[in-house]
Formats: C-alpha cells, sequence, structure tokens
C-alpha cells in the first residue's frame, strides 16, 4: 500500500488562490479584483448623505397630518413636502396658533416638514395676474416661515405663445429673484420645479437661474423624460447642478430614466437635500413606500 509520505499532487486551496491571483495579475486584474473583495460597496456607498422623503402628491393627498407621521415614520421615510390643496391643511388660512401647532407635531416627530409645495407660477403675460401671483406667494413663504418649513416650491408651466421665449423666462428669473429676497428675510427657500411645457427643459430652466441669481432661489429636480433631452442627462444635469434644492422622483422602477445615475451624480455633488416620492395613490401605500426606500438603497449599494 503506498503510503503518504509524498506530497499530493491535489492542489489545496491556498495554492488556488495563489494561483488564480497571478493570472490575474498577468492579466492586470490582480489589483483591481483584490480591492473589490475589500470593499464590495466602494466608496460610494457610505459617502452618500442623501435624504428620503415624500411629495403628498399624489400618494398622501387624503393623510392628515398624523396619517402622515405616522406613516412616513414606519416606512424610514425623514421627511415630507405638504402640496398645497392636500387634506393635511396646511394653508395660508391657518391662525397663529395652528400655524404653531403643526409646527409642534413635526418637531416632536421623527419627520422634518421639509417644504411647501405650492402651485404659483410667473409665466403668464397678464401683469396684473403675475404681480396678484408673487405677492399670494410671499403670504405662503410667511406661512411655510411660521410652520417650520424651510422651503417653498413654485414652478413655471408653459411658455405663452403670444410671448417671446425670452422675455418669458426673464419675467419668471425677476419674479424669483423678487420672492429669493423676500424668503431671505424670512429664512425660506424658493425651489423652483423644473416643470412644464418647454419650460421643463433644462437649458431653459438655466436661463431662469441667470436671471433670478440669487443663493436663495434653487432648482426642485423632477426627475422628467425631457431631462434627457439634447445633448443628454449629464450635460442638462451640469447646467443645474450647483443649484438644486431638492429632488422628486417617480417611480423607481421606471426604467426609461437613468434614476441610478441620478443619485451617483447626485452624491458625486456633495448634495445632502432630499429627494422625495412623487407618487401614484395605492391601496396599501406603507407598503409600497417601503419598497420604494429599499430601490432607493439599493440603487446606490446601500442595503
Amino acid at each position: 500500500m503506498q503510503t503518504d509520505s509524498t506530497p499530493s499532487s491535489k492542489p489545496n486551496r491556498r495554492d488556488f488562490i495563489r494561483t488564480a491571483g497571478l493570472g490575474l495579475g498577468a492579466l492586470g486584474l490582480g489589483n483591481r479584483a483584490a480591492f473589490a473583495v475589500e470593499q464590495p460597496a466602494a466608496s460610494f456607498a457610505r459617502a452618500s448623505k442623501l435624504r428620503l422623503g415624500l411629495v403628498t402628491y399624489n400618494l398622501a393627498k387624503d393623510w392628515d397630518i398624523p396619517a402622515i407621521i405616522r406613516n412616513c415614520a414606519d416606512a424610514k421615510f425623514e421627511g415630507v413636502e405638504l402640496r398645497t390643496t392636500h387634506a393635511h391643511g396646511v394653508e395660508v388660512t391657518l391662525s397663529e396658533a395652528q400655524r404653531e401647532e403643526v409646527k409642534r407635531k413635526f418637531r416632536d416627530s421623527n419627520v422634518a416638514l421639509m417644504g411647501l409645495g405650492s402651485a404659483f407660477d410667473y409665466h403668464t403675460p397678464d401683469q396684473a395676474k403675475l404681480r396678484k401671483d408673487i405677492e399670494a406667494t410671499k403670504e405662503y413663504l410667511v406661512l411655510a416661515h411660521d410652520v417650520g418649513a424651510p422651503g417653498v416650491k413654485v414652478r413655471p408651466n408653459a411658455l405663452p405663445k403670444e410671448a417671446p421665449k425670452e422675455k418669458t423666462l426673464e419675467q419668471i428669473g425677476k419674479a424669483l429673484l423678487e420672492l429669493g429676497e423676500f424668503g431671505e428675510g424670512h429664512g425660506v427657500q424658493i425651489r423652483l420645479e423644473v416643470h412644464g411645457t418647454e419650460t421643463s427643459l433644462l437649458p431653459n430652466i438655466k436661463t431662469i437661474m441667470d436671471v433670478a441669481h440669487h443663493r436663495n432661489v434653487g432648482v426642485c429636480w423632477n426627475s422628467n423624460q425631457t431631462d434627457l433631452a439634447g445633448d443628454g442627462f449629464d450635460a442638462n444635469f451640469n447646467l443645474v447642478k450647483d443649484k438644486i434644492f431638492t429632488v422628486h422622483m417617480r417611480d423607481l422602477y421606471l426604467d426609461e430614466y437613468p434614476f441610478r445615475k441620478l443619485l451617483m451624480r447626485l452624491n458625486d455633488t456633495g448634495f445632502t437635500g432630499f429627494c422625495l416620492a412623487e407618487i401614484p395613490e395605492s391601496a396599501d401605500p406603507v407598503r409600497v413606500m417601503k419598497y420604494f426606500r429599499a430601490l432607493f438603497l439599493a440603487y446606490q449599494n446601500l442595503l
């Protein structure tokens, strides 16, 4: 019978790893493979400081404030933007005591009232209506201050055919500049939603921002398909990347939109604000929110 005095010809695990490592090294892949093993999620995951929140449009449009706080906390959403006209009732008609009560409810919870969502826009050629909308927005900015919301979302909604594009974009920018100065006196930002026919095109938003040119005026990125128009997503993102205050996101499963790239680019810019789910109603809303959060984290390699 043969004894075991001679080494076995079968390679052991250590020899296999050593040989495989040499093979990868010969292909110039060894160091990168070792790095991947040591840091599977890379620095991107650890560096992410994006915060997840909810827009009450439309999933939460019928919730009162206690329901909003309860459901957001259950789904681990950190904040909420209260869209005007919804069941929460946070409107300019609130009394001083009611405003303080709204502020207290959020302050005593783990959910931040990160903003109010208005439907004000400033593209109208009717100068009387424009002035009325600007003054109404100022009332809304005061409301935001009183309830503890640090920002108000506004929007353009179109480019009127009866006015030159350049004139309309300048008019919107000047309105935002006035509102930015007013809001700064109350500690409230103006957040321009990338919204509306033609006004959702990022070069037009950039023109508006150049006219507004105020540190208190920024962009609410809206995750539109028009973000991919013209020179493409990266070029459009770069036009306003330093002015993004908040982000609205549709359903993250929509593969026609580069949500993973959006989150990566936001992280690259050092963005630490809120990314807000703006999604349809559901018969099982909290479950949907939990799935949304899971995708939000998975896209950042945080799961």
